[in-house]
């Protein structure tokens, strides 16, 4: 069972039990792991919360969180141990209880092996940090069309990498683009960026800086060109790709964790999956462009002191001679 499933799971049950109309009903959730991690709802409301129980003597400082949109901090004591008081994460908004459980996840994976306290209070508040940011970013519009293509170009070049690789995790972690790096997927030595173009301008993609096509510090920098057509109706929509990545990695946990939590960086929640039904994809063709030598682009280097925001086109049908076959590609991006 998943970690999310099995925090799901307690969730409903304890919703279910009708004991205490006013309080904390609470469970704990591993018993394999080192921290006292408790899944908990609170009454009136069923409110959903993840517990942590700590030393009284343990700092936590929580007012950096006060602002925290639909999330809420709160210290209290341990009713189950008069030496100890419980951090209560909980969730203010229900309709976002898929991206809570995703939090929720995030954050035991992240202090799941941890012994020592003040280092846990530390991982933990870490990552909250990072989900503060991912909060911010929920609306009810969910992602531009423009922000579903390039999305759907990513994920379709990560399924690609998967069914060649199985060091999963790896794969999974050179997705840098949710993070907002300069190129979409790096590790090491290597960089592909994916540019993904719809309608009829195929031949044309942007390249939004001086640095997304620079090979300084890379031994393989590559460009892929995803063309697709757009279908009302028919096609693999964006959820549908998504599910096939999420599939492939049921068997390997951490990394299907870590895909997850980059959806959300990207933007993508499921509470948003019915606005990204409607429109499927097919794809047109894709392309590996080895980008070395004189391939057309600009780079760090050629630009004078005092100019900034680059910008520029890029004409692919005069980048012919630089294509490369998928296989040897794919082969160059080594862990």
């Amino acid at each position: 069972m998943t970690t999310m499933k099995k925090i799901n799971q307690i969730w409903e049950e304890l919703a279910s039990d009708n004991t205490i109309s006013n309080g904390l009903l609470i469970r704990r959730f591993s018993g394999t792991i080192f921290p006292d991690i408790f899944v908990t709802i609170q009454n009136p409301g069923k409110e959903l919360c993840l517990a942590i129980s700590l030393s009284l003597n343990t700092t936590i400082n929580i007012s950096a969180y006060s602002s925290f949109q639909e999330i809420v901090l709160d210290i209290i004591p341990d009713s189950n141990d008069n030496k100890k008081k419980l951090l209560i994460i909980k969730l203010s908004n229900n309709s976002h209880r898929d991206v809570f459980a995703t939090l929720c996840d995030d954050l035991i994976n992240s202090i799941s092996d941890e012994k020592n306290e003040s280092n846990l209070v530390g991982k933990l508040l870490n990552r909250l940090e990072k989900w503060r940011i991912l909060f911010s970013k929920i609306s009810d519009s969910g992602l531009s069309q423009e922000e579903q293509i390039g999305l759907y170009g990513e994920i379709l070049f990560l399924m690609m990498f998967l069914t060649y690789n199985k060091d999963y995790f790896n794969v999974i972690s050179s997705w840098v683009g949710p993070e907002k790096e300069i190129r979409d997927f790096q590790f090491n030595s290597w960089g592909v960026e994916i540019k993904t173009t719809i309608g009829n301008n195929h031949q044309k993609v942007y390249i939004s800086s001086e640095r997304q096509l620079d090979t300084t510090h890379l031994e393989n920098l590559y460009l892929f060109h995803v063309s697709l057509e757009k279908s009302h109706g028919s096609g693999e929509t964006l959820p549908d790709i998504i599910k096939s990545i999420q599939d492939i990695l049921i068997v390997d946990l951490a990394s299907l964790n870590k895909f997850n939590f980059l959806l959300l960086q990207a933007g993508y929640f499921d509470k948003d999956f019915e606005l990204y039904t409607q429109v499927g994809y097919h794809l047109r063709n894709n392309t590996f462009y080895n980008v070395k030598d004189d391939f057309p682009r600009l780079q760090e280097k050629d630009i004078k002191k005092g100019i900034g925001d680059v910008e520029y086109s890029l004409i692919l049908s005069q980048c012919g001679q630089y294509i490369e076959p998928e296989f040897q590609v794919i082969n160059k991006l080594t862990f």
